[in-house]
């Protein structure tokens, strides 16, 4: 007779692969996915009735900012209690590692904490501080351009020179030697936008050696869209490397409508090479704030000012306002600080999220004081508002972007699918009730609908509570990316 750690009897499974659901009962033994099937008089410490209930593969976030927070709130409640098992870190050109600061970090590395936040000058430092934390989700980590411009560079504003970028490609180099899952840009930000196309390939090549992924926030989400996509996938050509478009949008009201040409670019890229995109299931975007963005286009909501912090909870508008000040000037007066942008069309974020070549992230920023709704509720978000109310795709399809397709795009072994001798990292929800309850006025909000997640086989919520439970892992680059990344299925 077998013994299991856990079963859970007659659950409805969504395996993570795009596969039509089944309803069996799983098995959790040693950490592992034991059994998939019937149970019989299979025995087991705890047991669990999965009828009307949902059992998918815990959520991939593929695009965060918890480089820092894994380390100082491991609980990790945003993500745990939203089904969220992995994380990846170190998106849009900001990391916590390598770093070696010469004063306060520059923006947008401030979005991941203060100066002492960073204190991994090698990303081997990062991964065993990570690994010491012991996280209640798996962490995996690319390392930011912008990180790699601040430890080498004088001054951000300008490209790097021959020394420089040698100097660059060496701390990458030995990052992916020790893990790394790749490189990413952040090149919109002041503080890389003046690195040109050469520089950026020239670190790329690196990943050639190591089967690493390149991920990229682009030039400009803006106008230039279609000019700064093009740009990306010739880096991943120059490098032979897979792409991924972080968070693609159609920024700026001058954008809107504009999601099927993005759509047409990453498929005809998609024709020649590996590539595609992530998205957060939302219409507004979140980061510093920008003086580029400065608008009256849209609502422009303020999340924290250093000189200003009364102001948080307000929109730059109703600053000005009170201030008796033009936008832009009302901006300059908060400096540094960050903003929420309504600045997206709802009908192309639903485009760009329903498409086969896209992933779910949720590009939270755990730091903000006002967070994006985004950090503690995009993935239920997805399967309440986006798949059972506004039908844009089905359950299965839904998972599959939120876990198998992310894993084997960042090539997590072992993850992502609902397999015998797979990780168990699992989440059950109730598939008619789960959505997100946090806002952008009350964002704190666990979502409500997800009954338990397990992380490595380890019961870790359940009853709307973290158990306490913290196993979590650092999941480093074990292979070569290239030999996972799936090939484009004919669009």
């Amino acid at each position: 007779m077998q013994h299991l750690d856990t079963l859970i009897r007659q659950v409805n499974v969504v395996d993570g692969s795009g596969a039509n659901a089944f309803v069996a009962d799983v098995g959790i033994c040693q950490q592992r996915i034991a059994l998939i099937g019937q149970a019989g008089q299979a025995q087991a410490e705890h047991e669990i009735d999965g009828r009307g209930l949902t059992l998918a593969p815990g959520f991939i976030d593929v695009h965060t900012h918890d480089d820092t927070m894994v380390i100082r709130q491991p609980q990790m409640l945003p993500k745990l209690s939203q089904g969220v098992t992995t994380v990846i870190v170190g998106n849009c050109g900001i990391s916590a590692s390598p770093v070696s600061l010469k004063g306060e970090p520059p923006d947008p590395m401030n979005l991941l904490g203060p100066r002492d936040a960073f204190c991994y000058p090698r990303f081997a430092d990062y991964r065993a501080a990570v690994e010491q934390a012991e996280p209640a989700v798996n962490v995996a980590a690319l390392v930011g351009h912008t990180a790699l411009r601040s430890n080498h560079l004088d001054r951000l504003d300008r490209t790097a020179n021959a020394d420089e970028i040698n100097a660059m490609r060496a701390q990458l180099a030995d990052s992916l030697q020790d893990g790394a899952l790749g490189l990413s840009t952040g090149l919109a930000y002041a503080s890389a936008f003046s690195a040109d196309s050469s520089e950026v390939e020239q670190l790329a090549v690196e990943l050639a050696s190591f089967g690493g992924i390149y991920t990229t926030h682009l030039r400009s989400e803006f106008e230039p869209v279609l000019e700064a996509m093009d740009e990306a996938w010739q880096v991943g050509r120059h490098a032979n490397s897979p792409v991924i478009v972080s968070h693609m949008k159609c920024a700026g009201k001058g954008n809107w409508g504009r999601s099927p040409q993005l759509l047409a670019s990453l498929e005809h890229a998609a024709r020649h090479q590996q590539v595609g995109c992530d998205c957060y299931p939302y219409s507004a975007s979140s980061s510093t704030l920008d003086l580029k963005q400065v608008t009256s286009d849209f609502e422009i909501f303020i999340t924290w000012s250093t000189p200003h912090p009364e102001m948080a909870g307000q929109t730059l508008q109703a600053i000005a306002e009170q201030w008796q000040l033009p936008l832009l000037d009302a901006a300059r007066r908060l400096q540094p600080a960050g903003a929420v942008y309504h600045g997206m069309d709802p009908a192309d974020v639903e485009r760009i999220l329903s498409h086969p070549l896209t992933m779910v992230g949720s590009d939270g920023l755990p730091e903000d004081p006002l967070p994006h709704p985004r950090l503690w509720g995009a993935f239920p978000r997805v399967l309440g508002h986006y798949c059972r109310e506004r039908k844009l795709f089905s359950l299965e399809t839904a998972i599959h972007k939120m876990s198998g397709l992310s894993a084997s795009r960042f090539a997590l072994d072992e993850r992502g699918l609902i397999r015998p001798g797979y990780w168990a990292d699992l989440v059950l929800f109730d598939a008619a009730t789960i959505h997100d309850t946090a806002s952008f006025h009350s964002p704190v909000q666990p979502a409500q609908g997800i009954v338990a997640v397990w992380v490595n086989g380890t019961l870790s919520w359940q009853h709307k509570t973290p158990t306490g439970a913290r196993a979590g892992r650092f999941l480093p680059r074990t292979r070569d990316i290239r030999t996972t990344f799936p090939v484009t299925p004919s669009l």
